[in-house]
């Protein structure tokens, strides 16, 4: 097992590389920068810039050297000293800008991951093991339901009913009184009457995909000869169902759950539009928008990285289920 961890991490180190020079080759790619952008608007509400100053801006930012330099230097004060540069826009440190809103989204990523586990699995159980009964249809129903549905609709729905029924504003996460306060019990009590309307949006579609795969696979483990004569042998039906088939069954589920919390930051981007959420999304939004290549490509980055390390964590739970999966012996 700490052969397959190993391995496993020496992977990611080239993999990291890769994709820090992909993330900030996207960023460039779009014609112009910032500095640009930042001319339009002014040309565009009457104001005037001229050259030399424009000049004296692009130097200041560091946009006139070669991209490969500007690269060089975005990664090593990353590698060396934890600096994510300075936005251009803002004007600010991205540690700064990206603290708090950092925090904010992968803290409603992980409510958002234990909803769907936690609603994901039994339902899928029941659903298989009823299957095509009344409860069956009715999940069957509701996870297609789930599937189909916008997650940035849903969202307006539940805004509209629960301000129409109890009269209550739902966006945001957090209070008027706790919004700029430091952090506190106050406050985290706060965040969790608030956070639970985002995890339940952005944790529909997942739970919805997740009990379809789930069903699938279960129904498939529960008719092979395994499971007849662990049944022959007077096993109670509990044991026979949770010992082996949902074990099987749960392994696409465990192999994609690495997946999901880089997937929230993109999902969710619409819908913290909508909910006016502190997170990552509408900044990330923002900054592809004004082309400010720090903020964006270190959010990407932030991103590509999470996508990196949930893959290696997936691994590492598969091949914790699933001894073949750590013995390399799977399709021998």
């Amino acid at each position: 097992m700490l052969q397959f961890v190993v391995r496993r991490v020496f992977i990611l180190i080239p993999m990291l590389f890769i994709l820090s020079v992909v993330a900030f080759g996207i960023i460039q790619a779009p014609p112009g920068d910032y500095l640009t952008s930042y001319i339009d608007r002014l040309l565009a509400s009457g104001d005037y810039i001229d050259q030399a100053e424009a000049d004296g801006l692009r130097e200041q930012f560091g946009l006139g050297k070669p991209i490969y330099v500007q690269y060089y230097k975005w990664v090593s004060r990353i590698l060396f000293h934890g600096d994510l540069g300075r936005s251009l826009e803002f004007q600010l440190s991205v540690n700064e800008l990206l603290k708090d809103r950092l925090a904010m989204t992968l803290m409603l990523g992980l409510f958002t991951i234990m909803f769907t586990w936690t609603m994901a699995i039994p339902i899928a159980i029941i659903s298989a093991v009823k299957q095509y009964s009344f409860i069956d249809h009715v999940f069957t129903f509701l996870s297609y339901l789930g599937v189909g549905t916008p997650n940035f609709l849903l969202a307006l729905v539940i805004m509209y009913f629960v301000f129409d029924i109890f009269g209550w504003k739902i966006t945001g996460l957090f209070s008027m009184e706790y919004k700029v306060e430091p952090w506190s019990i106050g406050k985290f009590i706060d965040m969790l009457k608030h956070i639970w309307v985002p995890m339940l949006i952005l944790g529909t579609d997942g739970t919805a995909r997740f009990v379809r795969i789930i069903r699938a696979n279960l129904l498939d483990e529960l008719g092979k000869p395994y499971v007849e004569t662990a049944r022959a042998k007077g096993l109670p039906e509990w044991k026979v169902v949770m010992k082996y088939p949902v074990r099987v069954a749960i392994n696409p589920f465990i192999s994609t759950v690495g997946w999901q919390l880089p997937q929230l930051f993109s999902g969710s981007l619409i819908v913290a539009q909508v909910l006016s959420l502190p997170t990552m999304g509408p900044l990330l939004l923002r900054s592809l928008v004004s082309q400010d290549m720090f903020l964006a490509g270190s959010i990407v980055l932030i991103i590509s990285a999470l996508t990196m390390i949930g893959t290696l964590l997936s691994d590492i739970l598969l091949a914790a289920v699933d001894p073949r999966i750590r013995m390399g012996t799977m399709g021998t």
